[in-house]
């Protein structure tokens, strides 16, 4: 295993929001940007009786994102995330060289029956 920082959360705080929760679910959403790490690769969350497994942990330069991984984090386009990432975060500057983690995640039984091991 890729040595890690230790965790920043816990896993159960990774995605919270009741509209980001329900884009989990509904397939729609497979990132999450945080500031700390939250969970491990392998390491599984359960969202409304549904596990997950994150499938990768990676730092990445905020200025590096665009519609692709705003799309990933349930957004259509990146201009959309970011406003609303603004809005959430009263005070916060978009700093293109801020660095996050992005924790990729999947539906468990989609990896099960993939065959791909967590």
């Amino acid at each position: 295993m890729t040595d890690f920082p230790d965790k920043t959360c816990s896993i159960d705080r990774l995605v919270t929001h009741p509209k980001l929760v329900a884009a989990v679910i509904n397939g729609q959403k497979n990132q999450q940007r945080r500031n700390g790490v939250y969970g491990y690769p392998g390491e599984s969350f359960v969202l409304e009786n549904q596990s997950f497994v994150i499938t990768d942990l990676h730092r990445e330069r905020l200025g590096d994102m665009g519609d692709t991984e705003a799309q990933a984090e349930g957004y259509p386009n990146l201009a959309l995330y970011k406003d609303i990432i603004l809005r959430m975060h009263t005070g916060m500057d978009w700093d293109e060289d801020s660095l996050v983690w992005v924790h990729s995640f999947a539906p468990e039984s989609q990896l099960s029956s993939s065959g791909i091991q967590a």
